[in-house]
């Protein structure tokens, strides 16, 4: 009688156990970033976690001061160098735009090889300039990513200290996170056939590091911090500037922001 019971237990359980596994199999299929988030964040606490980095303790911004940018692109090339991004044009981490708005309403933008050069100047304009500026972009960090929710493989993913990061290992090259990005912040490497961005360089951030385009800026136009300390300088620099961000109307909670930034930057 007892080994009856005890056979009975024991195909109860195998049963549960193979109800499990078959719910959380078809349940990948169908929803397989949201299958993967969990895997991820324990991916991306034991990448940082050897060297004593908590994720949960920080929450990572940037802030940009446009009228401290003078467009030499020192940052870009710093990116590349420290990212082993590929030094052809096109792929790039981050990136310097100029803006030249002309008397008759008229708005130039331009960006040769991402200014890893810095810009060329035209003796004589044939047109009047009203004011002209420089805005460093890279990807914006969104609390609320469009990038993570069309991966189809979880591949991309949003780490604890608000970070959005990509594993490599996982991505499968399919682009869609770099067709949802309305920013133009992603790209597909050409070696490794996966998609690539700015991690506010995390292996150096959680090393008690500054980011590499913060670091080489000789204007300090660019503020690296905590969002959520009050001793942060980046939290100093959004209470001492009007702060914008870029392309609000679509919900994506940037954490780059920018101070003095014109109406005419999209």
């Amino acid at each position: 009688m007892m080994e009856s019971l005890k056979d009975k237990s024991k195909n109860s359980v195998a049963r549960r156990n193979f109800i499990k596994k078959l719910t959380f199999f078809c349940t990948s299929l169908l929803i397989p970033s949201f299958v993967n988030s969990r895997e991820k964040s324990e991916k991306a606490k034991k990448w940082v976690l050897t060297n004593g980095y908590s994720p949960a303790e920080h929450y990572w911004g940037m802030g940009v001061a446009i009228n401290k940018c003078i467009g030499c692109g020192r940052c870009v090339d710093a990116c590349k160098r420290e990212n082993n991004v590929p030094r052809e044009p096109f792929f790039f981490k981050t990136w310097v735009e100029r803006y030249r708005i002309f008397k008759d309403s008229e708005t130039i933008v331009d960006s040769p090889n991402g200014a890893i050069n810095g810009f060329e100047y035209p003796r004589v304009e044939k047109k009047a300039i009203i004011r002209s500026f420089f805005v460093p972009k890279l990807c914006n960090q969104c609390n609320n990513p469009p990038c993570v929710q069309v991966c189809p493989v979880g591949a991309t993913f949003k780490a604890e200290d608000g970070v959005v990061l990509v594993d490599s290992n996982y991505c499968i090259g399919c682009g869609y996170c770099i067709q949802a990005c309305p920013y133009g912040a992603r790209y597909l490497h050409p070696v490794t056939q996966t998609a690539d961005k700015c991690t506010f360089c995390y292996h150096r951030i959680t090393n008690k590091m500054i980011p590499a385009c913060v670091e080489v800026c000789p204007t300090q136009a660019r503020i690296f911090g905590e969002i959520k300390k009050k001793a942060s300088p980046l939290v100093r620099f959004m209470r001492m500037n009007k702060i914008g961000i870029l392309k609000p109307s679509l919900n994506t909670e940037p954490k780059v922001y920018y101070a003095n930034l014109d109406m005419e930057v999209k």
